[in-house]
C-alpha cells in the first residue's frame, strides 16, 4: 500500500501542535497517512507536548529531533526520513489545513497527473488587528499563494510555491540526491528570512521537474503579533539582500569598500523614495523602506565575499 507522510518542522511552538493535531486527525486519505514532527532543537515543551499527543492520537505520530540548527537542515532531515515513503508533503508549525481533504487533493494529483512536485494554496489569517500600513502587496511576504481556483502545471518562475504547503514524488529525492534545501539559505531558531524553498523551486525548474499548482491542497498560516510590524519586513528584506549578496550575485571588478560600486548609488536612490514616501504619508513607505534593506544587505553580503575570499 502506498504511504504519504505530512512532515512538519518545529521550533518552540508546542501550544500550536494540540489544534494541528486535532485538524490532522479530520483528514480523509485513501492510503496510509503519517505525521513526521521534525524537531529543530526546541527548548520549550514540544517533546513531552508530541509525546502525549502521539499516544491519544489515532493518528500514526513520529518525533526525531534534528541537531543542526535552521529549517533546510530540519527539512533534509524529514526528507532523509521518508525516502522509503511514496509522498511527502510539507506544512508549518503555525499552519492548519483550509479543509479535510488537504491529504487527499496530493494524493489524487500525483496519481492522475503524475507530477514530482505539487504546490498549494495559502490564505493568511492576521488575527483581530491588521495595520493600516499593511497593503495586500505584502501579504505576500508572509508567504500568501493564490492562482485562482483551478489546479495547473507550473511552467515558469511566474507562479511560485513556497514549502508553508508543497508536497513531493520521494522519487525526485531518491533519484537526485544532490536536490536538498540549500543549507547556505538558512534561518535557525527564531530568526528571519531564509529562502531555501525558493531556491528549491528554481532548482526543480532549471531541471524541468513537472509540477503542479492545486488550490485543494491548502492551509491557513497563523501570522504571530509579531511579525507584524515593519521592522519585521525590513529585517527580512536586509537578510534576504544579504544572502543574495553573498551567494547570487557575479563577480564584478569594479569594487568600492569590497562591494560593487553602483550597489552604493542604488542604496542612495533607494534611500531617497523610502524618506521621501514616508515624509509624504505615502502608504507604500514599507514597500519602498524594503527595497532600501534589501539594497543595504545586498553590500552587506558582497562584502562578506569578497572578505572570504581573501
Amino acid at each position: 500500500m502506498k504511504r504519504i507522510t505530512i512532515a512538519v518542522c518545529t521550533y518552540n511552538r508546542a501550544a500550536n501542535l494540540p489544534r494541528l493535531v486535532e485538524a490532522l486527525e479530520q483528514q480523509t486519505c485513501s492510503i496510509d497517512m503519517e505525521v513526521l514532527f521534525v524537531d529543530n532543537n526546541s527548548t520549550d515543551d514540544t517533546p513531552q507536548v508530541i509525546q502525549r499527543l502521539a499516544a491519544r492520537s489515532p493518528l500514526t505520530i513520529r518525533y526525531v529531533q534534528e541537531k543542526q540548527q535552521g529549517i533546510p537542515h530540519a527539512r533534509n532531515r524529514a526528507i532523509a526520513e521518508t525516502l522509503d515513503r511514496d509522498y511527502l508533503l510539507f506544512m508549518d508549525d503555525d499552519e492548519l489545513p483550509l479543509s479535510p481533504s488537504m491529504a487527499q487533493a496530493a494524493v489524487d494529483t500525483f496519481e492522475t497527473e503524475q507530477p514530482l512536485c505539487i504546490g498549494g494554496r495559502i490564505d493568511i489569517d492576521l488575527g483581530e488587528h491588521r495595520p493600516r500600513w499593511m497593503t495586500d502587496e505584502l501579504l505576500g511576504f508572509y508567504g500568501r499563494i493564490d492562482y485562482g481556483p483551478e489546479p495547473f502545471r507550473i511552467r515558469d518562475a511566474s507562479t511560485p510555491i513556497w514549502s508553508g504547503i508543497v508536497a513531493y514524488d520521494t522519487r525526485l529525492f531518491r533519484d537526485n540526491p544532490d536536490i536538498r534545501f540549500d543549507a547556505r539559505y538558512n534561518r535557525a531558531g527564531s530568526g528571519i528570512g531564509g529562502g531555501s524553498d525558493a531556491i528549491m523551486f528554481r532548482t526543480l525548474l532549471a531541471r524541468h521537474i513537472p509540477m503542479m499548482y492545486v488550490p485543494q491542497m491548502g492551509v491557513l498560516h497563523l501570522v504571530e503579533p509579531w511579525r507584524l510590524t515593519r521592522r519585521y519586513f525590513w529585517k527580512l528584506h536586509y537578510a534576504s539582500g544579504k544572502k543574495r549578496g553573498a551567494y547570487e550575485l557575479p563577480e564584478y571588478d569594479r569594487l568600492l569598500f569590497g562591494a560593487p560600486a553602483f550597489l552604493y548609488r542604488q542604496v542612495v536612490t533607494r534611500a531617497t523614495r523610502f524618506a521621501a514616501a514616508f515624509l509624504t504619508g505615502d502608504r507604500n513607505y514599507v514597500r519602498a523602506g524594503m527595497n532600501f534593506t534589501h539594497e543595504l544587505g545586498l553590500i552587506a553580503g558582497y562584502r562578506s565575499r569578497t572578505r572570504a575570499g581573501h
